[in-house]
């Protein structure tokens, strides 16, 4: 398939080392980042088990891929891009922000929804990220659900001011795999007649991506 693509003309693959029977489980196969590497021309991006920048460091090593791709590991932590890009260019900048510097970086996420979106759809969407930015920290289990059901900016504000700044980046985070996790899939849902005839230019292929998603 990589090969096919490099022929079509595309500039560059990602490739998601994970099966789509394995879903969010295990560890991602980067031995098959490494195949697709040494079996096309145009550069490979590798995504899977990204969670740190020396994560990213070591599988652009293992695999010789030219950069990488990250799902969940960035959820609620878009900082991460700027370890990896300092990482990658040969920097050791990783600076954990404490609990106040989360929380500004919380009201910016929701000042830009709601700007996108309109205030009420936007803190919708952003309640679905509050988990995931203040997991490890001690929040507080009222205080946590209350977040995760905010309705408004002014709303937002009160409930960040209830934190105490000062709280450090809780450490035992860092590495652990986030989002989406859980055991291999039992069944695969492939569109209907794939198997028997994977060269055809006929086929119905409206149900390849039902229940999957990379990261």
């Amino acid at each position: 398939m990589g090969r096919i693509a490099e022929d079509c003309g595309v500039a560059a693959i990602c490739l998601h080392a994970r099966t789509v029977a394995q879903a969010y489980s295990g560890r991602a196969d980067w031995e098959a980042i490494s195949q697709l590497v040494q079996a096309v021309d145009i550069p490979v991006l590798g995504n899977g088990d990204i969670w740190e920048a020396e994560d990213a460091i070591a599988m652009i090593e293992q695999t010789g891929c030219a950069g990488v791709e990250v799902g969940r590991g960035c959820l609620g932590r878009p900082w991460l891009f700027r370890d990896l890009a300092a990482a990658i260019g040969g920097q050791d900048q990783t600076v954990l922000p404490s609990l106040g510097e989360v929380c500004q970086i919380v009201r910016r996420h929701a000042e830009l929804l709601a700007r996108l979106w309109g205030e009420d759809h936007g803190m919708k969407d952003l309640r679905k990220h509050m988990a995931w930015y203040f997991k490890g920290f001690p929040v507080g289990g009222e205080l946590r659900h209350t977040l995760g059901m905010v309705g408004s900016l002014a709303e937002l504000d009160l409930l960040l001011a209830q934190l105490d700044p000062q709280i450090p980046y809780p450490v035992g985070e860092l590495g652990r795999p986030r989002g989406r996790q859980g055991s291999p899939r039992k069944k695969v849902t492939m569109p209907w007649g794939w198997l028997e005839d994977r060269c055809g230019l006929e086929l119905d292929l409206s149900e390849a991506e039902v229940d999957t998603s990379g990261g």
